[in-house]
């Protein structure tokens, strides 16, 4: 059963809605990204869940751009467990008491999947895109999605401050930060639209909006493998996203749901769910699942974590607070 449930943005208390007849709900709150490869997952879950104990598990789904989800559980939206484009949502459920347990004790820290930021061009890369900086030429129309909504756009900002750092650290031994600003609003003077989420910007470019879309790794595999023809390419100096998982302890003790919550995160770990988000283009976090990918994936010379850029505390204060770089770039300051 998918229901599109949790919405609290107009600052009424969201709604769990009432699930079909089974022995258990999970109610499963994640960012819209991992819709597709969840419509392969969940089933395997269930199967295993049955052979285990005997129970038919019914699940809830709702899938939204990943800042509006966290603000959804948070107003209301009573989610089992969710899955997230980043770490800082996963942070604000938690400041908010909802999330009581160490979520990071589980494997990789807590993460379930990983990407890298990466540039999508029309079949054949007509512009000729090779990095970052093809993004500043003019005429030149770019895609990513609004930060205040879509975890996605971010990790888009994040990588393309971060490579600005990367070349400032090339030309004068240390990283500068008015240099990354000064790259990020070159790119930002080209972009087109500032989108709900990342996959709005992918119905976007496709419908054939702008001539090369900022996006995650994984998304483009995804709609190459479903036949539609992107050229990928991947920048010198890219991020490498990393996206958590967690059950929802306040909610779980609500609905006595713990049990298989629990089960839930732990194949989100195991072989077989990491191999089917390996399937849909995600990098697996499983060692064992990482290594049969041989050489499907592709490391950047400069890859760069979230710890280059100071952790997720400072990039929300540096990027994203009120007067961050991030909307001093808005306001052309």
């Amino acid at each position: 059963m998918v229901v599109a449930a949790g919405c609290s943005d107009n600052g009424e208390p969201a709604k769990t809605p009432v699930a079909e007849k089974g022995d258990v709900t999970l109610v499963i709150g994640a960012y819209s990204v991992v819709k597709d490869v969840f419509a392969d997952l969940l089933p395997e879950f269930k199967k295993e869940w049955k052979e285990r104990t005997g129970q038919t598990v019914v699940f809830q789904e709702s899938y939204e751009a990943s800042g509006t989800q966290a603000r959804s559980i948070i107003g209301g939206f009573e989610a089992d467990v969710t899955l997230l484009a980043m770490e800082g949502d996963m942070d604000k459920i938690e400041k908010a008491g909802m999330i009581t347990h160490d979520w990071k004790a589980a494997g990789a820290e807590g993460m379930v999947t990983r990407s890298i930021a990466v540039l999508g061009t029309r079949a054949g890369n007509p512009l000729g895109i090779q990095d970052w900086t093809d993004l500043t030429k003019p005429g030149v129309k770019v895609l990513y999605p609004n930060p205040k909504t879509s975890g996605g756009a971010q990790w888009d900002i994040n990588a393309i401050y971060g490579a600005g750092l990367k070349e400032s650290e090339r030309r004068s031994g240390k990283p500068d930060p008015e240099y990354a600003k000064r790259f990020l609003a070159s790119v930002h003077e080209n972009v087109e639209s500032l989108d709900k989420s990342g996959r709005a910007s992918m119905a976007a470019f496709e419908y054939g909006v702008g001539d090369v879309i900022v996006t995650y790794e994984n998304e483009l595999l995804a709609r190459i493998r479903q036949g539609i023809d992107y050229n990928i390419v991947i920048p010198e100096d890219t991020i490498l996203i990393e996206n958590p998982a967690a059950l929802i302890d306040r909610n779980v003790d609500k609905h006595g749901s713990r049990e298989v919550a629990e089960a839930f995160i732990e194949f989100l770990h195991g072989e077989k769910a990491q191999m089917l988000f390996m399937d849909y283009g995600f990098r697996p976090v499983n060692e064992k699942v990482m290594a049969m990918a041989g050489e499907r994936f592709t490391e950047p010379k400069g890859l760069f974590d979230i710890h280059y850029l100071g952790g997720w505390d400072e990039v929300r204060s540096r990027l994203y607070s009120p007067r961050g770089v991030w909307y001093q770039v808005l306001a052309g300051i």
